[in-house]
């Protein structure tokens, strides 16, 4: 094809309007022009065999360009072209695309989807300007195969855009060839200056849309809530979050705009407001907070056209901070107090605080009767009742037995629920709604449960779930600690009990053998024969109490070293008891000391036969010693959950409070039994709790005016 024969405008394919003529040149007519019906009638395959330069396809979408407007320009087109077909056509790639015709229909399903090269609209695209055929087949520039039967005339224009890029064809044709006249061609030259107007409009409102649609997009990604208004105070944009936050907010039910908008009104009074703190509340009655942003949109005059808004969530850095406060306010009172039931309190006020929860309470584990024991409790102020508590929880009763049994937190959304594993005595369903309990660990084995209750119905939440924990973590870290605390100190108490035991204990027998066996050996015939055998006697007995001493003394320590072997076999603990009860009997004979003795036909425990009547013997001796004459003394024996408790009374004064845990050292009397000699090593006590702890029990001193007891738990299962 040749395009320097004079048959393509050169310039803009503009027409001068003064004269009508094209203005750099004239173009070639080859065949006069011929108008009319039969042109119209025999249009289909002509104009295929002219403009297709390609195989009929299915019309194609048009996107964003397609326009019943476009229609209509093609028929202005054709009209003030005075042809009986026209069409505009947008460039896509390297093929040319329908976006507007007039004419038969099916003859605009071939050029549905024309390729540049090849086409006379191709032509149009590459030049850049006009391109005016007469008569196509004498026209060289007309691709071979383009036209195969009859000629035709082509009057084709550029459609560009506001930079002066070809953008598409604006064109019209006749079925006969024909000399175009200047105002035809100036009608199609103005027809393409509308086209380049309405595909920009089209361009710019798709572009537009596209902008919309990004900025919406970005919006509704943010964590921040985004609102705008007009000149008049009307919301006028609101992005996801900020929707999900007017949902969530109990003010408004109808899930719209409600008290957070406040900034917007002031932006509109020409305020600009940055990082203002803003709390609202959530469905679920925590308080949630937030950081405000606000300015006013000006217009082209400066004037305030309306306003937006970003509300920035920052309850989570909010909690995060007040979580670090709760640590710290927890690992304080750890830090002063003597154990962790007077610690409890202060944690548990701090646990309820941070929460924002009205309700917490701390159980540990009473190993020898196998149940949880509440040690601390806490209830926020103005809370309207205090809440139940049982004085136990067995395994797995409960929600602190099932968070001791399942040894995991567990998160209950609603404790007025049957399932809630909260009993309804204690639930108060009308005032308790979400609980939360984490075991408490010592390192190896759960200890202890902490619990905490809100008023309302919350979904479970890890950040509450992790501290709940950590601060678990730090009860159980503070137990662990105290007992090798402790433990430090029993041995360094041990070791001087023992120097002064025997600078004491093993001096008093000492002295007295050595001092009997001088009045023997310095004693004449007649001495010997009248007070001999009570000398002998005294040596005797105090070699006894020496010998007692140092058995009671070598089986501690092997305790203490783990180097005793306490055997755990089922044996009948109300028969040892029993047993001992009848010889003690028997031995004290009429001395003015009555045993009482409740005990149960049997109670099979897993334990040392012989060191358990050794223990049973020593704590009823210690009792007949300190009893008053005439007072009593009583043995029980009963099963209390899934434990056996043995408690020994005596009828004397109570042991002083302070005294009580004294007298599990050794070697320590109470204040009581310093009136009078008392046989008997003192190591009684010390060495019961060694065995009895080695059975996985527990050892302690209670009492009031009317006597002191001794009682001892053991459990009834194998641990």
């Amino acid at each position: 094809m040749n395009e320097d024969d004079g048959r393509v405008d050169s310039g803009d394919g503009r027409v001068n309007r003064d004269d009508g003529r094209v203005h750099d040149q004239d173009p070639v007519r080859a065949v006069p022009a011929a108008t009319g019906e039969a042109g119209a009638v025999t249009g289909a395959h002509l104009l295929r065999d002219v403009l297709a330069g390609a195989a009929a396809r299915p019309v194609l979408h048009r996107g964003v360009l397609t326009s019943g407007t476009a229609d209509q320009l093609a028929a202005l087109t054709a009209r003030g072209a005075q042809t009986p077909s026209a069409c505009i056509q947008f460039v896509e790639g390297d093929r040319l695309r329908l976006y507007g015709s007039w004419g038969v229909s099916a003859d605009w399903d071939a050029i549905a989807d024309t390729p540049l090269e090849g086409s006379l609209g191709g032509m149009v695209v590459r030049s850049g300007g006009a391109v005016i055929v007469d008569d196509a087949t004498a026209d060289d520039r007309v691709p071979p195969g383009v036209v195969r039967k009859h000629g035709g005339a082509y009057l084709g224009y550029p459609v560009h855009d506001r930079l002066g890029q070809v953008l598409g064809v604006c064109c019209a044709y006749d079925l006969r060839p024909r000399a175009w006249a200047p105002e035809q061609m100036t009608a199609v030259a103005e027809a393409a200056e509308v086209a380049t107007l309405l595909i920009g409009e089209q361009l710019a409102r798709h572009e537009l849309e596209q902008q919309h649609r990004f900025l919406d997009a970005v919006l509704d990604s943010l964590h921040d809530g985004v609102t705008a208004c007009d000149a008049a105070g009307r919301v006028v944009f609101a992005n996801e979050r900020m929707r999900r936050l007017w949902a969530d907010d109990p003010r408004d039910g109808s899930g719209g705009p409600g008290g957070g908008e406040l900034g917007l009104y002031r932006a509109l009074r020409g305020e600009r407001v940055r990082d203002e703190p803003v709390t609202r509340p959530g469905r679920t009655r925590r308080t949630r907070h937030f950081l405000m942003d606000a300015q006013p949109i000006l217009g082209p005059d400066a004037s305030v056209v309306g306003a937006v808004q970003a509300m920035q969530d920052v309850t989570r850095q909010r909690r995060a901070e007040r979580f670090r406060s709760c640590e710290l306010a927890v690992t304080t009172a750890l830090a002063g107090a003597p154990s962790i039931e007077a610690a409890g309190p202060r944690m548990l006020e701090a646990v309820v605080a941070t929460l924002d929860w009205v309700h917490a309470e701390l159980w540990m584990l009473d190993p020898p009767a196998g149940v949880l024991r509440p040690a601390a409790r806490w209830s926020a102020p103005g809370w309207p009742s205090a809440v139940r508590v049982p004085e136990t929880l067995a395994y797995g009763q409960g929600l602190a037995g099932r968070a001791w049994q399942v040894d995991e937190p567990l998160w209950i959304q609603d404790v007025g629920q049957p399932q809630s594993l909260v009993p309804a005595a204690e639930a108060s369903p009308e005032r308790l709604h979400t609980a939360l309990a984490v075991p408490v660990h010592d390192g190896s084995e759960a200890i202890g449960v902490l619990t905490g209750f809100a008023d309302a119905v919350e979904d479970p939440e890890d950040e509450l779930v992790a501290l709940m924990s950590g601060i678990a973590a730090h009860m159980g870290q503070f137990v662990e600690r105290r007992r090798v605390e402790d433990l430090q100190r029993q041995l360094v108490r041990s070791k001087n009990e023992y120097l002064a035991l025997i600078g004491h204990e093993l001096r008093t027998p000492l002295t007295s053998i050595s001092a009997y066996t001088e009045l023997l050996r310095e004693a004449d015939e007649e001495t010997l024969v009248r007070d001999g055998p009570r000398l002998i006697e005294v040596v005797e007995r105090n070699a006894l109490a020496l010998r007692e001493i140092i058995n009671e003394l070598l089986e501690l320590s092997a305790l203490d070293a783990g180097h005793a072997d306490v055997r755990r076999t089922p044996m009948d603990l109300a028969e040892v008891v029993r047993d001992v009860v009848d010889r003690t009997r028997a031995a004290i004979g009429a001395a003015p000391v009555v045993i009482d003795a409740d005990l149960p036909t049997e109670l099979i425990v897993p334990g040392d036969r012989d060191r358990l009547r050794h223990i049973v013997e020593n704590l009823l001796g210690s009792a007949i010693r300190y009893s008053p004459d005439g007072g009593h003394v009583e043995v029980s024996l009963r099963r209390a959950g899934r434990t056996a408790e043995l408690a020994v009374s005596d009828a004397a004064a109570d042991v002083p409070r302070d005294e009580r845990e004294k007298l599990f050292t050794g070697r320590y009397r109470t204040s009581r039994g310093h009136d009078r000699t008392l046989p008997g090593s003192g190591l009684g006590l010390t060495l019961s709790r060694a065995v009895v702890e080695r059975l996985h029990g527990s050892v302690e001193l209670t009492g009031g005016d009317s006597g002191t007891t001794v009682l001892v738990r053991l459990p009834l299962d194998v641990r």
